[in-house]
């Protein structure tokens, strides 16, 4: 019989933590609560205090305790609506649904939201086009005939996350629908397939100069800073422990053929056939491991996903001026990803279209049928993704920002050398709470910017932004309220609260490495200004020999 995970009694206390952190909110509303509203000046007596961050807070701690998303992300909107509207019930009703800066309505009007939306939609025609004709199907024999291994499998699916370096939400659908039959072959967990997606996704994105996250980076350096945003992008790289202990984790796992926490329940029950470990089902039992049928063909999945990459690439660019004379940096820099990825799918399945009914492997009918299916198939990330914006939007309307940009802002003066280190926590939780990344950099790297703003300060400077876009990531990869978190489950067609509480683990041992490194990167790069960079390798190799400590302890079991 399979290892199972959570229990019943864990519920009835994680709510009745709620209840009680509800309780305190109301004591508190009730003592601040204004008799008129003037929507010019209003602000709720809870703006830009600790309580801002309880609303995410209890949504992430309610989905992982509960192993129930939707239901904890509901609480957690229900939870920042409360405390905006400052107890008045119908200020409740319509800052959650109809608030311009945060309500549900408004975020599905967002034509960045949509754009993803659409684009999420895109992709799941995709995926059920190759799945009709056999194209999936094909390339998983194909893979399992080539690749031979579980650890091969896994190499072959973290270099494809690494290749797909452009934007997080491409790198999460594409690398997960490839790979999804080859590692099901090979019987590795949906949990782990996520991880392997997730960790390729955000940590690769934010040291790859041409990315959408580049671009994110760059323009949130104040204009009047006087700083280069893209040739410091470039200086961070070094610098991003998260991001490069992440990278090196997923090889030494796979590597050394061992996991712990969570994940290696998930993967002993693979190992025995059972992909899910878990009852949750959101994509139903769909273990593609069938022989091929019909006319499928491995070239019926590989064209198609180099017809998306290149028209991916192209929307991007197009939207950034690049057919307007501007260079290809630039107009990666000024790019619009969300209707770049939109344009670059809309083009792909055309032209998919038109080479499946050439190659004579699909009916019209056929392909008309996979435009629904491909739709339903995307409902539970679209759910989620848009109560996760939701609520940030609640966090946001609470001042989260506010209070978090104050912190950082009062302490920065005192502690310089001790700088790296906290802006690395502070924004991982801030992350972490809001399940953004590019917010936290919008919120912290001008704030840094303004510390070290003399030129004897760079290399700091340089050593913070890094710590800045390394918590991010971290946060951000840890959060179930991230959409590139929620991305990686749909990409991997895993459970999102299993993907969660799976990958925590290892997030946070990464976390806890690269938050020392950021210590000592602090107290070097305030002494002896770039000489700093030699913590990568120390935090590499600090890595390496705590895997091996625990997988020998592991194997001794």
């Amino acid at each position: 019989m399979n290892k199972q995970t959570g229990s019943s009694p864990v519920k009835r206390i994680a709510f009745a933590v709620v209840a009680v952190a509800l309780l305190i909110t109301i004591i508190v509303l009730q003592m601040n609560t204004s008799a008129e509203i003037d929507p010019e000046t209003y602000q709720p007596a809870v703006y830009s205090s600790l309580f801002a961050l309880l609303p995410p807070v209890i949504a992430i701690v309610l989905a992982l305790i509960t192993k129930e998303v939707y239901s904890s992300l509901f609480i957690g909107i229900l939870t920042g609506a409360f405390l905006y509207a400052n107890g008045s019930p119908e200020l409740l009703m319509n800052s959650m649904l109809f608030n311009e800066s945060g309500g549900m309505i408004y975020k599905l009007a967002d034509s960045w939201n949509v754009g993803i939306l659409v684009f999420l939609v895109i992709l799941g025609i995709m995926v059920a086009l190759m799945n009709k004709v056999g194209g999936s199907a094909a390339f998983g024999q194909w893979a399992s005939e080539h690749i031979k291994s579980r650890v091969g499998t896994q190499v072959a699916t973290i270099v494809l996350g690494i290749l797909i370096f452009v934007d997080d939400y491409f790198n999460c659908l594409t690398v997960g629908s490839v790979m999804r039959p080859v590692t099901d072959r090979r019987n590795i967990s949906r949990a782990k397939l996520a991880y392997l997606i997730d960790a390729t996704a955000a940590p690769i994105c934010i040291i790859a100069p041409v990315s959408s996250w580049a671009a994110a980076v760059t323009s949130s350096v104040p204009d009047g800073s006087g700083i280069n945003g893209f040739a410091m992008f470039l200086h961070t790289i070094p610098f991003n422990l998260y991001a490069l202990t992440t990278i090196l984790m997923m090889f030494l796992l796979a590597g050394m053929k061992f996991d712990y926490g969570p994940m290696k329940i998930h993967e002993e029950n693979a190992m025995k056939g059972d992909l899910f470990t878990t009852e949750a089902r959101p994509y139903g039992d769909d273990m593609d491991t069938a022989a091929v049928t019909g006319n499928g063909k491995v070239i019926d999945l590989v064209i198609p996903v180099l017809v998306l990459i290149f028209f991916s690439i192209f929307g991007m660019v197009y939207t950034g001026g690049f057919f307007k004379g501007e260079t290809f940096i630039d107009a990666f820099a000024n790019a619009d990803a969300s209707m770049g990825l939109v344009i670059g799918g809309f083009i792909s399945i055309i032209i998919t279209f038109f080479f499946y009914m050439i190659r004579g492997v699909i009916s019209f009918k056929e392909f008309a049928e996979c435009i629904p299916e491909g739709f339903k198939a995307m409902v539970a990330p679209i759910l989620i993704l848009t109560m996760a914006w939701t609520l940030s939007g609640m966090t946001g309307l609470l001042g989260a920002d506010v209070y978090v940009h104050d912190v950082v802002a009062n302490s920065a003066g005192a502690v310089q050398i001790f700088l790296p280190a906290i802006i690395f926590m502070v924004a991982a939780f801030l992350a972490f709470s809001t399940g953004t990344s590019w917010g936290t950099f919008g919120i912290l790297i001008p704030i840094v910017c303004s510390v070290f703003s003399t030129p004897e300060s760079y290399p700091m400077l340089v050593i913070s932004i890094a710590a800045c876009l390394s918590g991010a990531v971290c946060g951000d990869h840890c959060s179930p309220i991230s959409d590139t978190t929620i991305m990686a489950s749909a990409g991997a067609h895993s459970d999102h609260v299993n993907h969660v509480s799976t990958q925590l683990p290892y997030a946070v041992t990464a976390a806890v490495i690269s938050g020392i490194g950021y210590l000592i990167a602090g107290a070097l790069g305030y002494n002896f200004g770039t000489n700093a960079a030699l913590i990568a390798p120390v935090a590499a190799l600090a890595l390496m020999v705590i895997t091996m400590i625990m997988a020998k302890k592991i194997a001794a079991k």
